[in-house]
């Protein structure tokens, strides 16, 4: 199929069909948050788009809006366009410009639906409203009354957190790091050991960017020691979310007795809780289940075998956050690389488009894994080509 020459309605058609399996206009509808009458007069070009509604259509097409504007595929995409105003409102948290500060309950709309978008792999919003959603919160820090410190800083957490997932997971390790810095510096002011806990979960990724997994292994232990008995869900899912944790960075040390220690204490504590228990991150049996994946690839070797049985017995429910269900996908892909299913490595990297595309476009092991399956099948065909080149495989 060949690129679109029309207009914006065109472009969004050939990506809705182009995706592997294709969309219908009812599912992109549902999975941009777009009326279906909306897509349908897009598509047909009887309607404009807003950028707003155009950039939740791209989201879920897992492609730049930028390119559904136009042929030529954009040399940064707008995540990326974003990320100085995310930086120059953290740069500047203890000392935010002065303006208006919406009531806490409008706040906390705003820092939930943020969170909801990560959770569901829709960055470029959260790259666009995040900047000043952080600087507000900031302020509204500064002139909040004591009693409603708590809450505000809970906020800026969390604002901080989804802000963290974008900046991260688009390369921008030394921002992803300050952000975690933010929410060290506000996480104490609420005295809340649960929030304490998903802040220690976040600060790992500076030690996964590092590999310094030796080190991360130990700030996870320290904030297990912190962490409150786990008696009330909350608390059960804080403790649980710090061993699935620690079970993956021990696996990527390749320590298999210290990873399967902590992969079973999640293992009983995620028997005690439902799955959408959420304190900062996904708990519950489902996610811990999803974490077997996790630590048998980060091991390697001989427990490879082990990740593509987890794959047999169990496959995501669509409860589960898009992003834990494309992660999975992502890890199976790999142990299916490295056991020589090349061709079911394919399909499960095409799974993991399908449930969230701008989290597996990228993705570091889907450009390395789809690179590597390129070079293996010398006669290149047409959907493993094209999808190498929408992943910017090289």
């Amino acid at each position: 199929m060949s690129s679109p020459s029309g207009g914006v309605g065109a472009r969004i058609a050939y990506y809705r069909s182009v995706m592997r399996p294709k969309l219908t206009q009812r599912q992109l509808a549902e999975a941009a948050c777009v009326a279906l009458g909306t897509i349908r007069k897009i598509e047909r070009g009887e309607r404009g788009v807003t950028d707003a509604t155009l950039d939740a259509i791209a989201d879920a097409l897992g492609v730049d809006p930028a390119r559904l504007r136009t042929d030529r595929a954009p040399v940064h995409t707008r995540v990326h366009d974003a990320l100085p105003a995310l930086s120059a409102a953290i740069a500047a948290y203890d000392m935010p410009e002065d303006g208006p500060v919406r009531p806490l309950d409008e706040l906390q709309e705003a820092v939930e639906s943020a969170a909801e978008r990560r959770l569901a792999a829709q960055y470029t919003q959260i790259a666009l409203e995040l900047p000043d959603l952080i600087t507000e919160l900031a302020r509204a820090y500064q002139v909040a009354p004591p009693d409603e410190w708590a809450a505000v800083v809970g906020f800026l957490v969390s604002a901080c957190r989804s802000a963290d997932a974008v900046a991260y997971k688009f390369g921008a390790r030394d921002l992803s790091a300050r952000l975690i810095d933010v929410m060290r510096w506000a996480a104490p002011a609420a005295v809340d050991p649960v929030l304490s806990a998903s802040v220690a979960y976040v600060r790992t990724e500076t030690f996964f960017a590092a590999r310094a997994y030796s080190s991360g292994l130990k700030a996870l232990h320290q904030a297990l020691d912190a962490a409150p008995a786990p008696d009330r869900p909350s608390e059960i899912a804080a403790r649980g979310s710090l061993h699935m944790r620690a079970a993956v960075i021990a696996g990527r040390a390749r320590d298999t007795s210290t990873a399967m220690n902590h992969l079973n204490e999640a293992r009983t504590l995620g028997d005690r809780v439902s799955e959408d228990v959420y304190c900062g991150t996904a708990f519950g049996p489902d996610s811990v289940r999803a974490h077997e994946m996790s630590v048998a690839v980060s091991l390697g070797d001989e427990h490879v075998s082990r990740a593509l049985k987890v794959a047999e017995e169990w496959k995501p429910p669509k409860a589960l956050p898009a992003e834990r269900r494309s992660g999975f996908y992502i890890e199976l892909a790999r142990a299916q690389l490295w056991s020589g299913l090349a061709d079911d490595a394919f399909e499960s990297l095409k799974v993991a488009r399908n449930i969230a595309p701008q989290h597996t476009r990228e993705h570091p092991w889907v450009r390395e894994d789809a690179a590597t399956l390129r070079r293996l099948k010398r006669a290149d065909s047409e959907s493993l080509s094209s999808f190498a080149e929408w992943c910017a495989a090289t």
